[in-house]
């Protein structure tokens, strides 16, 4: 899968660093990810959760972090849409976000 975009991760773990390890783990599977559709991901993922059709939201570091993606399954594309705390994640809507 191509990720968009690597730049809000790196600046994430910047000022989270024991997110790094976790974020970079999800970034390397899921750039030699071939997902095609929610049930791909849950294969990899169990704990991801399918929100607002489209969206897909990773437990990061046992549920410390939450990260949400658009997934654009034909064209192969992952759009990082927010990467966050868990009560940061707690005050969006993951499924309009």
């Amino acid at each position: 899968m191509h990720i968009v975009s690597i730049k809000t991760l790196r600046e994430f773990w910047e000022s989270h660093p024991d997110a790094e390890q976790p974020l970079r783990a999800w970034y390397a599977n899921a750039r030699r990810a071939l997902w095609r559709s929610p049930a791909d991901i849950k294969a990899d993922y169990a704990s991801a959760s399918v929100v607002g059709g489209n969206r897909i939201v990773f437990n990061i570091k046992g549920n410390t972090y939450r990260l949400v993606v658009i997934a654009e399954y034909r064209k192969g594309r992952l759009f990082v849409r927010f990467v966050g705390t868990h009560s940061e994640y707690d005050r969006i809507d993951g499924a309009t976000i």
